[in-house]
Protein backbone atom coordinates (compact mmCIF):
# COMPACT_ATOMS: atom_id res chain seq x y z
CA UNK A 1 0.00 0.00 0.00
CA UNK A 2 0.88 3.68 -0.69
CA UNK A 3 2.16 5.95 2.02
CA UNK A 4 -0.67 8.05 3.20
CA UNK A 5 1.21 11.39 2.24
CA UNK A 6 2.03 10.21 -1.30
CA UNK A 7 -2.33 9.31 -1.61
CA UNK A 8 -2.37 12.99 -0.32
CA UNK A 9 -0.30 14.43 -2.54
CA UNK A 10 -1.82 12.54 -5.44
CA UNK A 11 -5.50 13.03 -4.52
CA UNK A 12 -5.08 16.90 -3.80
CA UNK A 13 -2.33 18.04 -6.27
CA UNK A 14 -3.07 15.68 -9.53
CA UNK A 15 -5.19 18.77 -11.39
CA UNK A 16 -2.49 21.13 -10.13
CA UNK A 17 0.22 19.33 -11.66
CA UNK A 18 -1.25 19.13 -15.37
CA UNK A 19 -2.83 22.09 -15.72
CA UNK A 20 0.83 23.93 -14.66
CA UNK A 21 2.51 21.99 -17.05
CA UNK A 22 3.17 18.26 -16.24
CA UNK A 23 2.76 16.12 -18.47
CA UNK A 24 -0.11 13.62 -17.47
CA UNK A 25 1.93 10.54 -18.68
CA UNK A 26 4.51 11.86 -16.76
CA UNK A 27 2.58 12.41 -13.57
CA UNK A 28 1.06 9.19 -13.38
CA UNK A 29 3.59 7.01 -14.61
CA UNK A 30 6.02 9.02 -11.49
CA UNK A 31 3.11 8.59 -9.10
CA UNK A 32 2.67 4.64 -9.88
CA UNK A 33 6.00 4.78 -8.95
CA UNK A 34 6.25 5.94 -5.75
CA UNK A 35 5.07 4.00 -2.37
CA UNK A 36 7.34 5.57 0.36
CA UNK A 37 6.82 9.33 0.77
CA UNK A 38 10.53 9.38 1.32
CA UNK A 39 10.89 8.54 -2.72
CA UNK A 40 8.80 11.30 -3.83
CA UNK A 41 11.65 14.30 -4.33
CA UNK A 42 14.01 12.12 -5.87
CA UNK A 43 12.08 10.26 -8.26
CA UNK A 44 10.52 14.02 -9.43
CA UNK A 45 13.60 15.02 -9.38
CA UNK A 46 14.68 11.70 -12.02
CA UNK A 47 12.09 12.92 -14.67
CA UNK A 48 12.96 16.16 -14.12
CA UNK A 49 16.39 15.49 -14.75
CA UNK A 50 15.26 13.92 -18.76
CA UNK A 51 13.25 17.45 -19.63
CA UNK A 52 16.45 19.13 -18.60
CA UNK A 53 18.74 17.05 -20.37
CA UNK A 54 16.56 17.80 -23.52
CA UNK A 55 16.38 21.23 -22.70
CA UNK A 56 20.55 21.08 -22.79
CA UNK A 57 20.57 19.15 -25.87
CA UNK A 58 18.18 21.66 -27.73
CA UNK A 59 20.38 24.32 -26.51
CA UNK A 60 23.39 22.82 -27.66
CA UNK A 61 21.92 22.23 -31.13
CA UNK A 62 20.86 26.02 -31.53
CA UNK A 63 17.02 25.24 -30.77
CA UNK A 64 16.31 27.69 -28.84
CA UNK A 65 12.87 28.16 -28.61
CA UNK A 66 12.69 24.11 -27.96
CA UNK A 67 15.11 24.34 -24.61
CA UNK A 68 13.25 26.83 -23.40
CA UNK A 69 10.08 24.33 -23.35
CA UNK A 70 11.90 22.04 -22.28
CA UNK A 71 13.40 23.41 -19.32
CA UNK A 72 10.61 25.37 -18.05
CA UNK A 73 9.42 22.09 -17.89
CA UNK A 74 12.00 20.71 -15.92
CA UNK A 75 11.66 23.56 -13.44
CA UNK A 76 8.15 22.36 -12.76
CA UNK A 77 9.32 18.87 -12.03
CA UNK A 78 12.11 19.96 -10.08
CA UNK A 79 9.46 22.63 -7.84
CA UNK A 80 7.01 19.73 -7.43
CA UNK A 81 9.76 17.18 -6.73
CA UNK A 82 10.30 19.99 -3.25
CA UNK A 83 7.42 21.59 -2.79
CA UNK A 84 6.10 20.01 0.76
CA UNK A 85 8.94 17.81 0.43
CA UNK A 86 10.43 19.65 3.96
CA UNK A 87 11.10 16.63 6.33
CA UNK A 88 14.69 16.51 4.34
CA UNK A 89 15.92 19.90 3.54
CA UNK A 90 18.93 18.57 1.94
CA UNK A 91 16.87 17.20 -0.41
CA UNK A 92 14.18 20.12 -0.83
CA UNK A 93 16.92 22.44 -1.21
CA UNK A 94 18.90 20.32 -3.56
CA UNK A 95 15.63 19.79 -6.03
CA UNK A 96 14.65 24.05 -5.58
CA UNK A 97 18.07 24.87 -6.74
CA UNK A 98 17.96 23.05 -9.70
CA UNK A 99 14.28 24.26 -9.97
CA UNK A 100 15.51 27.62 -10.58
CA UNK A 101 18.56 27.09 -12.26
CA UNK A 102 16.51 25.78 -14.96
CA UNK A 103 13.88 28.62 -14.81
CA UNK A 104 16.56 30.99 -14.97
CA UNK A 105 18.41 29.59 -17.97
CA UNK A 106 14.84 29.60 -20.16
CA UNK A 107 14.38 33.42 -19.28
CA UNK A 108 16.03 34.44 -22.24
CA UNK A 109 14.77 31.79 -24.20
CA UNK A 110 10.91 32.60 -23.39
CA UNK A 111 8.72 34.52 -25.39
CA UNK A 112 8.05 36.93 -24.49
CA UNK A 113 11.72 36.41 -22.20
CA UNK A 114 11.87 36.84 -18.58
CA UNK A 115 14.35 39.24 -16.61
CA UNK A 116 15.70 37.50 -13.15
CA UNK A 117 14.91 41.06 -10.51
CA UNK A 118 15.54 40.89 -7.11
CA UNK A 119 14.09 43.77 -4.78
CA UNK A 120 15.26 43.71 -1.02
CA UNK A 121 15.30 39.99 0.20
CA UNK A 122 12.88 38.55 -2.55
CA UNK A 123 13.52 37.73 -5.88
CA UNK A 124 11.23 37.66 -9.23
CA UNK A 125 10.52 36.93 -12.93
CA UNK A 126 9.77 40.05 -14.95
CA UNK A 127 8.29 39.47 -18.53
CA UNK A 128 7.15 42.46 -20.76
CA UNK A 129 4.81 41.63 -23.37
CA UNK A 130 5.35 44.48 -25.86
CA UNK A 131 9.78 45.49 -25.49
CA UNK A 132 9.90 49.35 -26.08
CA UNK A 133 6.43 50.09 -24.33
CA UNK A 134 4.93 51.46 -21.42
CA UNK A 135 2.62 48.45 -19.99
CA UNK A 136 0.63 47.92 -16.73
CA UNK A 137 1.89 45.50 -14.41
CA UNK A 138 0.34 42.59 -12.78
CA UNK A 139 2.12 41.82 -9.74
CA UNK A 140 1.71 37.64 -8.72
CA UNK A 141 1.89 36.45 -5.20
CA UNK A 142 2.41 32.20 -5.43
CA UNK A 143 0.50 30.22 -1.86
CA UNK A 144 2.25 28.44 0.40
CA UNK A 145 3.79 25.53 -1.61
CA UNK A 146 4.04 27.70 -4.61
CA UNK A 147 7.14 29.45 -5.86
CA UNK A 148 7.38 32.13 -8.61
CA UNK A 149 8.62 29.45 -11.25
CA UNK A 150 5.16 27.67 -10.94
CA UNK A 151 3.55 30.87 -11.82
CA UNK A 152 4.42 30.29 -15.72
CA UNK A 153 1.17 28.71 -17.01
CA UNK A 154 -0.99 31.50 -15.22
CA UNK A 155 1.06 33.95 -16.56
CA UNK A 156 0.07 33.52 -20.26
CA UNK A 157 -2.91 34.97 -20.57
CA UNK A 158 -2.13 38.41 -19.05
CA UNK A 159 0.91 38.55 -21.25
CA UNK A 160 -1.05 38.00 -24.41
CA UNK A 161 -3.37 40.87 -23.68
CA UNK A 162 -0.55 43.36 -23.30
CA UNK A 163 0.20 43.01 -19.36
CA UNK A 164 3.48 42.62 -17.89
CA UNK A 165 3.92 40.28 -14.99
CA UNK A 166 5.98 40.06 -12.07
CA UNK A 167 5.99 36.61 -10.09
CA UNK A 168 7.27 36.91 -7.12
CA UNK A 169 9.00 34.91 -4.27
CA UNK A 170 7.56 36.91 -1.22
CA UNK A 171 7.68 35.70 2.86
CA UNK A 172 8.01 31.62 2.91
CA UNK A 173 8.00 31.49 -0.79
CA UNK A 174 10.55 30.15 -3.15
CA UNK A 175 14.44 31.68 -2.86
CA UNK A 176 13.07 33.90 0.30
CA UNK A 177 11.81 30.99 2.60
CA UNK A 178 14.73 30.18 3.77
CA UNK A 179 15.34 33.64 5.55
CA UNK A 180 11.97 35.19 5.57
CA UNK A 181 9.32 33.46 7.10
CA UNK A 182 5.94 33.63 6.31
CA UNK A 183 3.99 36.59 7.56
CA UNK A 184 0.52 38.13 7.82
CA UNK A 185 1.25 41.22 6.66
CA UNK A 186 1.80 41.22 3.53
CA UNK A 187 1.20 44.57 2.32
CA UNK A 188 4.74 44.81 3.71
CA UNK A 189 6.15 42.89 0.57
CA UNK A 190 4.06 44.06 -2.10
CA UNK A 191 4.56 47.94 -1.36
CA UNK A 192 8.17 47.18 -1.39
CA UNK A 193 7.67 45.41 -5.10
CA UNK A 194 5.33 48.67 -6.06
CA UNK A 195 7.82 50.90 -4.91
CA UNK A 196 10.23 48.87 -7.47
CA UNK A 197 8.08 49.26 -10.01
CA UNK A 198 8.00 52.73 -9.90
CA UNK A 199 11.50 53.15 -10.80
CA UNK A 200 11.19 51.08 -13.94
CA UNK A 201 10.22 53.10 -16.50
CA UNK A 202 8.82 50.75 -19.05
CA UNK A 203 6.29 49.76 -16.74
CA UNK A 204 3.06 52.26 -15.74
CA UNK A 205 3.53 52.57 -12.39
CA UNK A 206 -0.24 53.84 -12.61
CA UNK A 207 -1.77 50.67 -13.52
CA UNK A 208 -0.73 48.19 -10.71
CA UNK A 209 -2.95 45.10 -9.78
CA UNK A 210 -1.93 42.00 -7.61
CA UNK A 211 -2.95 38.87 -8.30
CA UNK A 212 -2.65 35.37 -5.84
CA UNK A 213 -3.48 31.96 -5.48
CA UNK A 214 -4.41 29.52 -2.88
CA UNK A 215 -2.40 31.31 -0.03
CA UNK A 216 -1.21 33.74 -2.55
CA UNK A 217 -5.51 34.39 -2.06
CA UNK A 218 -5.16 35.55 1.01
CA UNK A 219 -2.31 37.76 0.39
CA UNK A 220 -3.28 39.49 -2.73
CA UNK A 221 -6.26 41.21 -1.47
CA UNK A 222 -4.73 41.74 2.41
CA UNK A 223 -1.97 43.81 0.49
CA UNK A 224 -5.29 45.16 -1.83
CA UNK A 225 -6.81 46.37 1.52
CA UNK A 226 -3.51 48.57 2.74
CA UNK A 227 -1.41 49.35 -0.43
CA UNK A 228 -3.63 51.81 -2.34
CA UNK A 229 -1.22 51.89 -5.30
CA UNK A 230 -2.85 48.82 -6.04
CA UNK A 231 -5.78 49.54 -8.72
CA UNK A 232 -7.25 46.19 -9.06
CA UNK A 233 -7.14 41.96 -7.48
CA UNK A 234 -7.66 38.76 -8.30
CA UNK A 235 -7.62 36.38 -5.40
CA UNK A 236 -7.59 32.70 -6.18
CA UNK A 237 -8.87 30.31 -3.55
CA UNK A 238 -7.54 32.04 -1.01
CA UNK A 239 -8.20 31.81 2.88
CA UNK A 240 -10.42 34.47 4.60
CA UNK A 241 -9.20 33.25 7.70
CA UNK A 242 -6.52 30.42 7.66
CA UNK A 243 -6.32 29.62 11.63
CA UNK A 244 -10.27 28.72 11.25
CA UNK A 245 -9.78 25.57 8.39
CA UNK A 246 -6.18 24.74 10.07
CA UNK A 247 -7.38 21.34 11.55
CA UNK A 248 -8.86 20.34 8.43
CA UNK A 249 -6.08 20.50 6.22
CA UNK A 250 -3.70 18.30 5.23
CA UNK A 251 -1.09 16.52 7.29
CA UNK A 252 1.57 17.63 4.34
CA UNK A 253 0.18 21.37 4.50
CA UNK A 254 0.15 21.88 7.61
CA UNK A 255 3.86 20.62 7.92
CA UNK A 256 4.69 22.77 5.25
CA UNK A 257 3.39 25.97 6.77
CA UNK A 258 5.53 24.64 10.42
CA UNK A 259 8.37 25.39 8.24
CA UNK A 260 7.86 27.96 6.30
CA UNK A 261 6.79 30.39 9.22
CA UNK A 262 9.88 29.36 10.73
CA UNK A 263 7.52 28.08 13.59
CA UNK A 264 9.15 25.44 16.24
CA UNK A 265 6.74 23.10 16.38
CA UNK A 266 3.03 22.39 15.39
CA UNK A 267 1.47 24.47 18.20
CA UNK A 268 3.34 27.79 17.48
CA UNK A 269 2.65 27.20 13.84
CA UNK A 270 -1.26 26.78 14.91
CA UNK A 271 -0.53 30.24 16.48
CA UNK A 272 0.71 32.03 13.60
CA UNK A 273 -1.46 30.47 11.29
CA UNK A 274 -3.73 32.82 13.23
CA UNK A 275 -1.82 35.82 11.77
CA UNK A 276 -3.45 35.68 8.76
CA UNK A 277 -6.76 36.58 8.33
CA UNK A 278 -8.80 39.07 6.63
CA UNK A 279 -11.29 39.68 9.15
CA UNK A 280 -10.62 43.13 10.35
CA UNK A 281 -9.19 45.02 6.93
CA UNK A 282 -11.60 43.47 4.01
CA UNK A 283 -13.80 46.58 4.49
CA UNK A 284 -10.80 48.53 3.33
CA UNK A 285 -10.14 46.41 0.11
CA UNK A 286 -11.63 49.40 -2.17
CA UNK A 287 -10.22 48.79 -5.70
CA UNK A 288 -11.87 46.91 -8.19
CA UNK A 289 -11.55 42.88 -6.76
CA UNK A 290 -12.14 39.41 -8.96
CA UNK A 291 -12.77 36.34 -6.71
CA UNK A 292 -12.48 32.87 -8.30
CA UNK A 293 -13.12 29.40 -6.06
CA UNK A 294 -13.72 26.00 -6.72
CA UNK A 295 -17.94 24.90 -4.94
CA UNK A 296 -15.71 21.19 -4.80
CA UNK A 297 -12.48 22.73 -2.91
CA UNK A 298 -11.45 20.64 -0.07
CA UNK A 299 -8.66 22.60 0.97
CA UNK A 300 -9.76 26.12 1.33
CA UNK A 301 -14.17 26.12 1.21
CA UNK A 302 -15.55 27.77 -0.93
CA UNK A 303 -17.61 29.93 1.40
CA UNK A 304 -14.21 31.68 2.12
CA UNK A 305 -14.62 33.56 -1.23
CA UNK A 306 -18.06 34.41 -0.46
CA UNK A 307 -17.35 35.94 2.78
CA UNK A 308 -14.66 38.03 0.88
CA UNK A 309 -16.66 39.17 -1.54
CA UNK A 310 -19.67 39.78 0.77
CA UNK A 311 -17.04 42.18 3.18
CA UNK A 312 -15.04 44.20 0.44
CA UNK A 313 -16.19 47.88 0.13
CA UNK A 314 -15.04 48.18 -3.76
CA UNK A 315 -16.75 46.62 -6.91
CA UNK A 316 -16.30 42.73 -6.31
CA UNK A 317 -16.97 40.17 -9.22
CA UNK A 318 -17.15 36.17 -7.90
CA UNK A 319 -16.46 33.38 -10.17
CA UNK A 320 -17.80 30.30 -8.64
CA UNK A 321 -16.86 27.40 -10.41
CA UNK A 322 -19.38 24.89 -9.04
CA UNK A 323 -17.49 21.79 -9.96
CA UNK A 324 -14.08 23.39 -9.52
CA UNK A 325 -11.44 22.23 -6.69
CA UNK A 326 -8.70 23.89 -5.29
CA UNK A 327 -8.09 27.01 -7.45
CA UNK A 328 -10.69 25.29 -10.30
CA UNK A 329 -7.36 23.87 -10.88
CA UNK A 330 -9.49 21.37 -13.06
CA UNK A 331 -11.00 23.47 -14.69
CA UNK A 332 -8.79 26.27 -15.64
CA UNK A 333 -10.49 27.16 -18.62
CA UNK A 334 -13.51 28.83 -16.83
CA UNK A 335 -11.48 31.49 -15.10
CA UNK A 336 -7.63 32.19 -16.57
CA UNK A 337 -8.88 33.95 -19.61
CA UNK A 338 -11.71 35.26 -18.64
CA UNK A 339 -9.90 36.69 -15.13
CA UNK A 340 -7.46 38.31 -18.09
CA UNK A 341 -10.12 39.50 -20.22
CA UNK A 342 -11.28 41.16 -16.43
CA UNK A 343 -7.75 42.83 -15.73
CA UNK A 344 -7.61 43.81 -19.09
CA UNK A 345 -10.61 45.86 -19.10
CA UNK A 346 -9.70 47.37 -15.93
CA UNK A 347 -6.76 48.34 -17.18
CA UNK A 348 -8.41 50.17 -20.13
CA UNK A 349 -6.92 47.85 -22.70
CA UNK A 350 -8.56 47.05 -26.18
CA UNK A 351 -10.02 44.14 -26.90
CA UNK A 352 -8.44 40.93 -28.09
Amino acid sequence: MKDSRVVSAISHWAPRFVSNGVILADFEEVTASIERWEDWCAAWSARAKLHEDLGRESLRDGHRLSAGEHLVRAAMYYHFAKFVFVQDPLQMRAAHRKAVDCYTDALPLMRPPGERVVIGPYVGVLRKPNAGLRCPVLIMAPGLDSTKEELHAYEEPFLARGIATLAIDGPGQGEAEYEVPICGDYERAATAVVEWIEKRSELDAKRIAIWGVSLGGYYAPRAAAFEKRLRACIALSGPFDWAEIWEALPELTRDTFRVRSHSNDASQAKQRASELTLRDCSKQIACPLFIVAGRQDRLVPAAHAERLAKSASGPVELLMVEDGGHNANNRPYRYRSRSADWLAAQFALPRL
